[in-house]
């Protein structure tokens, strides 16, 4: 389609009728700004939007494996630890990433303990966070777990003791969240359930995915400012920086991290931290969003509305089971937010 009629098309020949023309067809390509031009080139999609994923579970590499066992692995704590029986086994982190690589493995159902945070596919599974996100070791051990997976952000090393004291094998993790671990964990797993060559399989698949979805993303000159918000009320509002996991997923889809020059990975957000941070667009977990009453209600935390997001109102959330999860769903986390952001089609 023409944005612009030209002065001859039109037939005019008075040097007035010429000139009143131009004029026109000039001021029309001002206001469209080059007719044709997609939303990607000109930052994305405006407003709010949802990322979604058909499917929030994650899809098991092959039918139930049996493992091969004993293995002793060494746990991210520095312990050798050897584990005999994977059957009754409870993964338990702040985002479900050890339970939904569980679930990949083929290992769902031996799972018999889980996070607050878990896909569809495992809510049946007890809680064993509780509301609050303790842990009681009375519960756990009345479950009587075969293994332990967890990483030191969500077990306390008092607690680590009582359960090895207990006869439970522990085995920690990495709690570090980027791209570049997302492999390496996955593997870690397989290997500590005795499962080593369905930790490979599932460790190509997602690295496979995650590739083609990062290079999949729309390029940006200048990249857009992304900022993730953590919410939960307006008692919690908090901005992430460096080494949040965050920072890895806005890096994934071209952004620049508005809190990239904060000295903790989570702060608590302030009118000052968030007009500095200047982002053009907001990344938040949907139920933290509508934990605080939705875009308008976001708009209401100090400092949001002064910045170019908040006056856009351009803010883009996902599930809180996947966002920042890390696990077999992350190349499908970042298609889906990229699709989000930016309005691209799927491929």
């Amino acid at each position: 389609m023409r944005c612009a009629t030209s002065v001859q098309a039109l037939g005019v020949r008075s040097t007035m009728g010429r000139f009143v023309l131009a004029v026109l067809a000039l001021t029309l390509v001002a206001a469209t700004g080059a007719c044709g031009a997609d939303t990607a080139s000109t930052g994305g999609q405006r407003g709010p939007a949802t990322a979604t994923l058909t499917d929030l579970d994650p899809v098991p590499i092959g039918p139930e494996p049996t493992p091969a066992l004993p293995v002793t692995v060494r746990s991210f704590d520095g312990a050798e630890v050897t584990v005999t029986d994977a059957s009754r086994i409870i993964a338990v982190d702040r985002y479900g990433t050890l339970s939904q690589i569980v679930y990949a493995l083929g290992l769902g159902p031996k799972l018999i303990g889980r996070s607050t945070v878990a896909i569809p596919a495992i809510r049946d599974v007890p809680n064993v966070a509780g509301g609050n996100g303790s842990l009681n070791l009375e519960a756990l051990l009345a479950l009587r777990p075969s293994v332990f997976l967890t990483d030191d952000v969500t077990v306390t090393p008092q607690l680590r003791e009582q359960l090895r004291g207990a006869g439970v094998n522990v085995v920690f993790f990495d709690s570090k969240r980027t791209m570049e671990g997302v492999v390496p964990q996955i593997e870690a797993v397989a290997n500590a359930l005795g499962v080593p060559d369905r930790g490979k399989r599932l460790g190509q698949r997602t690295r496979g995915e995650i590739d083609a979805a990062v290079a999949a993303v729309p390029k940006q000159d200048p990249p857009l400012r992304m900022a993730f918000l953590y919410l939960r009320s307006t008692a919690i509002t908090m901005l992430a920086g460096p080494g949040s996991g965050a920072d890895s997923l806005i890096a994934a889809l071209g952004g620049a991290d508005a809190g990239a020059a904060l000295s903790e990975p989570f702060v608590t957000i302030t009118s000052e931290a968030m007009i500095s941070a200047a982002p053009d667009l907001l990344l938040v977990m949907t139920d933290g969003l509508k934990s605080v009453g939705g875009v308008d209600g976001l708009a209401k935390v100090p400092g949001i509305a002064q910045t170019p997001a908040g006056r856009d109102k351009r803010v883009v959330d996902m599930s809180d089971q996947v966002i920042l999860s890390y696990g077999p769903n992350t190349g499908r986390v970042i298609t889906a937010l990229s699709q989000a952001v930016y309005g691209n089609a799927p491929a």
